[in-house]
C-alpha cells in the first residue's frame, strides 16, 4: 500500500536546496508531507535549518509544482520505489539522520531478502585489491552466506564484486546498492555479476532508473551500505579510499567496523589499517569474525561430494595423491596432473577453499583439509 503523501515526498525532494537531512526534519516536524506542503511558509520556517533563502525557493517551487501528476509521471518510469514513511522502507536505513527520501529497487528476490529479519553485513573495499585481500572478501562473502547473513556491498570492480561472489557462490542472498540507477551496469565489465545479483539477489539506489555514473554519487552511495547494515568490514583500502568513506559513515551511525588484517608493506592496506587507531576491530579469521557479529560460531554444514563439481573432485584427488594425504602441493604440480587450463584450476581452488575442502599455504602450495 503506498503512504498517502507519498506524492508529496516525490515533490518535496525536488525542491532545490533541501536535502535528505532537512527533508526528515521536516517529515518529523509536520508528521506526514502532504500538511507540510500545505503549511504557511512561515511554519516550514520553524524546522531548523530551513532559513529565508530556502523559504523562498520552497514557496517559488509550491507555486509551480503538481504533486499528484508529478508524481504519477515520475512512476510511470520508476514503479518500484518506496518513499522514507513507506512501512517497507529499511529500518535501519531510515534511522540515520540523511536517509534517501525515496529509494529504488529491483531484483528477482530483493522484496524476499528484505521482508526477512536477517542481519545485513557489508564488505567494501579497494577496486584494485591484492590477490590476498580479494580472496579474503570472497571467503568472508561466503562464510557470511553460509552463516544466514545478508552481504551487501558496491558490485564495484575489485573487493566488492568478490564479496557478492563468495556469496552467490554459498547460495546466499546478496544486495548491491548502486551510485546509479538500478537499470545501469556500471562498471560494465561486471554485466555478468550485475545479471547474478538480479536473478539471486536485489539492488538499491537513491537515483531513478537511467541515471549512469557520476563521481559526486559514489560517496553519498555509500552511506546508504554503512546505513543497510549492522557491520562494515574493510577487506583493503589506501589511505584515498571511498571504502573509509563508508567505514566512517559506519562509525556515525554506530556501526560495528571490521578490518582484515593487511600487509604494512602494501600501501592498499594502510587506510583500512588506520581504521584500528580508530576503534575497528581486527578479523581473525571466519569463526572468529561470526563470534564476534552474531556473539556464536554458526554450525556450518560440511560440503557433501555430490556437491562438487567434476573438475573440483579432480583437483582433489590430485592433491590427495600428490600430497600423500598430509603435506601441501604446489599449484604448478596441481595443473600438471590434472591437465586443465591453469585459470580454470586457480578459479575451481578459489571456491574450494571458499568450501572449507582445501587450505592456501604460503608459496602457493595448497592442502586439502574436507571434503
Amino acid at each position: 500500500m503506498v503512504p498517502p503523501d507519498a506524492a508529496y515526498w516525490y515533490s518535496w525532494s525536488q525542491v532545490p536546496g533541501l536535502g535528505p537531512i532537512l527533508l526528515k526534519r521536516l517529515w518529523q516536524h509536520f508528521g506526514d508531507l502532504k500538511t507540510a506542503w500545505e503549511a504557511p511558509i512561515a511554519a516550514i520556517g520553524q524546522v531548523e535549518g530551513i532559513g529565508p533563502k530556502l523559504q523562498g525557493a520552497i514557496a517559488q517551487y509550491r507555486q509551480q509544482c503538481q504533486p499528484l501528476t508529478l508524481y504519477a509521471h515520475h512512476c510511470q518510469l520508476n514503479p518500484h520505489h518506496w518513499v522514507l514513511s513507506d512501512p517497507h522502507y529499511p529500518p535501519l536505513l531510515r534511522d540515520i539522520p540523511d536517509p534517501p527520501p525515496l529509494l529504488y529497487y529491483g531484483g528477482n528476490r530483493i522484496l524476499e531478502i528484505l521482508s526477512q529479519p536477517t542481519p545485513s553485513v557489508a564488505i567494501v573495499g579497494t577496486r584494485d585489491p591484492s590477490e590476498y585481500a580479494q580472496r579474503w572478501a570472497q571467503k568472508l562473502g561466503y562464510a557470511l552466506a553460509r552463516a544466514g547473513l545478508i552481504v551487501v556491498s558496491g558490485m564495484a570492480a575489485g573487493i566488492d564484486g568478490a564479496a557478492h561472489r563468495g556469496c552467490l557462490d554459498a547460495g546466499g542472498a546478496t544486495l548491491a546498492v548502486l551510485a546509479t540507477g538500478v537499470d545501469m551496469i556500471y562498471p560494465p565489465e561486471n554485466g555478468s555479476l550485475y545479471y547474478q545479483i538480479h536473478e539471486r539477489g536485489g539492488f538499491l539506489s537513491e537515483y531513478p532508473r537511467g541515471v549512469g555514473a557520476d563521481r559526486p554519487q559514489f560517496p553519498r552511495r555509500n552511506r546508504i551500505i554503512a546505513g543497510l547494515c549492522r557491520a562494515v568490514i574493510i577487506a583493503e583500502a589506501p589511505y584515498k579510499s571511498g571504502a573509509l568513506i563508508t567505514a566512517r559513515y559506519a562509525a556515525e551511525y554506530g556501526r560495528d567496523v571490521y578490518v582484515l588484517p593487511g600487509h604494512l608493506d602494501n600501501h592498499r592496506a594502510k587506510g583500512a589499517l588506520s581504521l584500528v587507531n580508530e576503534g575497528a576491530h581486527i578479523i581473525l579469521g571466519e569463526e572468529a569474525l561470526l563470534e564476534q557479529l552474531l556473539g556464536h560460531t554458526p554450525p556450518l554444514d560440511p560440503t557433501p561430494s555430490s556437491a562438487l563439481s567434476l573438475p573440483q573432485q579432480q583437483i582433489l584427488e590430485a592433491i590427495q595423491q600428490l600430497s600423500q594425504g598430509s603435506h601441501s602441493v604446489a599449484f604448478d604440480d596441481i595443473v600438471h596432473r590434472v591437465s586443465l587450463d591453469t585459470g580454470v584450476v586457480m578459479a575451481e581452488l578459489i571456491h574450494l577453499e571458499l568450501m572449507g575442502c582445501v587450505e592456501q599455504q604460503p608459496g602457493n602450495r595448497y592442502r586439502r583439509i574436507g571434503c
